[in-house]
Formats: structure tokens, sequence, C-alpha cells
């Protein structure tokens, strides 16, 4: 019975030790800073030009980064109503009005590792490329404690990235300088930018293999592992402790691949995620799916942090290219067209569409995407409500039989 229930639930990677190892080094000098004041600390978005302040000596804090762990904790819901009635609107961010929330109520669980609050900012960083909200969120914590704060405006929905497009941006980037300049007590120095853009560049590329091991049938690895793994590449782009990390994941995978283990025992089924995570109910949703034979193959979130485009030869205009060319920035037309490709590359025989309820720009199914793709591929979706941390927004019996019957229905379709 015992070895009947270990065949329904998903494989973990042993990797996840080293993963815990990597993130506890970051948060620790992240403390360290916080705590000794020896280096500075600079708050960034989680797409935002983190390469420039890390190669400026900086410690970088991403509080979209906390704001997950709020959600994976399960009590973003208990901090969301202090936001709200401090003048937040239950409608935007959870990320936002959960982390704002918690630090209203003086908690975090940073705390588990030592530190008293979340560490204090010497500078505000953010890249509109996301959403207008990182700007608002920031400015909230920049007045709290009177710090300065800078930011890049992205356009959003581009169709084309033009050279004035790439141009505009990559002149914000260098007006970012003398600011952090400044703040940082030292001169802006290209080399060691170039560095930080190369080491970006290398993790972003080695995040690519790691998620493209999942084109492999049986997959080697799914979503729900991926949402964890991407750690590295969100809150130490630009440094060697993400290549270093990620060169230890590939391996195993590559083992994995050779000794034919896959993540989701018996994998029948395909699934491509659209959207943001439940980050509540990642291990549930992990273990629905792996009881169902189904692996989520693939991820509109977690592909989200591929930069290869970066290229220390032309550090600006390369980050600015990178930064534009994300997913949620593009038009609908470019969107669905890369959705198009993702399905095929992934062998995907059904997508899920996650309308989260407080994040507009991740939430794709909103003007008829899904029904575009549907009449191009043939593919088969389902759509289902919820929020990247607000569970009060979620409904798990509803979501658990519309999942179950959409595999159903996928295995009538395939004859599998």
């Amino acid at each position: 019975m015992e070895e009947l229930l270990k065949k329904t639930e998903p494989v973990k990677l042993e990797s996840a030790a080293e993963l815990r190892k990597t993130m506890d080094g970051y948060f620790t000098r992240l403390r360290e800073a916080a705590e000794t004041r020896n280096r500075k600390v600079a708050w960034c978005t989680s797409v935002g030009p983190a390469e420039l302040l890390y190669s400026m000596g900086f410690e970088v804090y991403f509080p979209e980064n906390h704001g997950a762990m709020l959600g994976a904790a399960k009590n973003a819901d208990k901090y969301i109503p202090s936001a709200v009635a401090h003048g937040y609107s239950p409608d935007i961010c959870s990320y936002l009005t959960s982390d704002i929330g918690a630090f209203l109520q003086n908690e975090t669980p940073l705390q588990k590792s030592g530190f008293k609050s979340v560490p204090a900012p010497d500078i505000l960083v953010y890249n509109t490329n996301q959403c207008r909200e990182v700007a608002d969120w920031f400015g909230f914590y920049a007045k709290h404690f009177n710090v300065p704060i800078l930011g890049i405006h992205t356009p959003l929905s581009i169709p084309e990235l033009s050279p004035e497009i790439i141009k505009s941006v990559s002149e914000q980037y260098k007006n970012l300088i003398p600011g952090i300049e400044q703040v940082a007590g030292v001169k802006f120095d290209m080399d060691r930018f170039r560095e930080a853009v190369g080491l970006s560049h290398d993790g972003c590329a080695l995040w690519r293999q790691v998620l493209e091991k999942a084109k492999q049938i049986p997959s080697p690895i799914n979503f729900f592992d991926s949402a964890i793994h991407m750690g590295p590449i969100v809150v130490m782009r630009g440094t060697t402790y993400a290549v270093d990390y990620y060169k230890i994941l590939l391996a195993e995978l590559d083992k994995r691949i050779k000794e034919n283990i896959s993540a989701v025992p018996g994998e029948k089924y395909r699934i491509y995620w659209d959207g943001m995570p439940l980050w509540y109910k990642l291990s549930s949703m992990a273990k629905l799916f792996a009881k169902l034979e189904t692996c989520v193959v693939a991820s509109t979130y977690c592909n989200s942090w591929v930069f290869d485009d970066l290229d220390p030869s032309d550090p600006f205009e390369s980050s600015a290219l990178a930064y534009c060319k994300l997913f949620i920035v593009r038009s609908d037309e470019v969107k669905e067209t890369v959705l198009e490709n993702l399905l095929g590359e992934f062998s995907a025989d059904g997508i899920i569409f996650h309308e989260s309820k407080t994040c507009a720009r991740n939430s794709n199914n909103r003007y008829g995407l899904q029904n575009r793709l549907f009449k191009k591929t043939g593919i088969s979706y389902l759509e289902i409500n919820g929020d990247l941390n607000d569970p009060r927004c979620f409904s798990e019996e509803q979501s658990i039989i519309a999942i179950e019957t959409f595999v159903e229905q996928l295995a009538g379709k395939s004859g599998k």
C-alpha cells in the first residue's frame, strides 16, 4: 500500500538540499548587510536591473520574492486586511497587499532566518515591465524609510521591439547610474557591469536548459519543481551563485533522463500552465496532478526569467532588449504566437489558464486569447479562478473537480 501511495506522489529532486544551501547563503548575506551595514542594501523588482545593482556592490532584496514566501506560508490572508485598512484595494496585487500588510504587523517569514524585520533599504529601484503596482509598492517603502526611489518605465503591450523602444529603455538604465552612485558611494564601473550581465546571461541560459529538459517524455521536472527551483535566478541573477546552482540541478536532470526517472511516475498527460502559481496550494496541486498521472511540463511564469538576450559586450542595449522581450510586456498577438510554439515544443495535451484575481497582467485569458489559441492548435484548455496569494479567491473543491474532469476529457481525446 505504501509503495502504491508513493507512485502517486511527484518524485522529489535531490538538488532541493543544495537549493536550500544556496538560498540560505543569499539570506545570510542579506541579513549581515542589514545588521552590520558593511554593504548597502538595494530593493529591486524581480525583473528589474539587478545586474546593475550587484555590479555596484549592493546586496539586493526582492519584495516579490518575499510576497511569494508569504503566499507559500499560507498566511497572506492574515496580512492583506491590514493593507486594505491602510487604503489599498483588495483587488490590486496580493503580493503588494500581503507584503505591506505583514510589514504593518511587523511580521515576516524571514524572522525564522534571524531577521528582525525585512532589511531596511538604502535605495529602491523598480521596472514597470510587470505592472504599475511595483512603483506604488516601492513608493510606500521609499516614504517610510525616507530613501531614494528610482525607476524604469517600460511600455506595455509591445507588438514589435522597435529600435526606438530599446533605445528609450536603454537610456533609462543609464539615467539610473548617478542616483545609484550617490547612494553606493562608488563610481559606476563598466567592467563590473559587464561581468554581472555576463553572469546573468549564463545563469539564464542554464535556467532555460533546466526548463527545456521538460521536453523529454517523460519529463524529469514539473512546473511545481520549477516554481521553487527558480529562486536563484530571481534573487541572484548576475552572480556566480545562480550559475553554480543550475549546473548542479542540470546534472541531476540529465541523470534522471538517462535513468528514465520522471517527475510524475507513469506520466500519461502533459499540461502547460499559464498564469501565476497558486503559492498556497503548490504542494497539494503537485500531488493532485501526480495522482492523475499528469505532468505540468511548462509554464509562462517560469519561462519569464529566461533573459539570454543579455550580452556583456553591449550591456545597456541588451538589458533593455531582454527586459522588454519579457512575455508579460508583449501584445496579445505576440503572446499567442509564443504560447502556440511552447505548446508544440513541450508536446502539451492541454493548457490550464489561471485567472488570478489580483494579477491582471499575468492572467492571459481575459481578452479571448484562449479561444484564438484553441482554434489554431486544437489543444484543449481549462480556466480556473484563483489568485497568486489570496486563498479566499480560490475554491479548491471546484478546481479539483474541474481539473479531474479536464484530464478525463484529455484521456478520452487521446485514447491513452
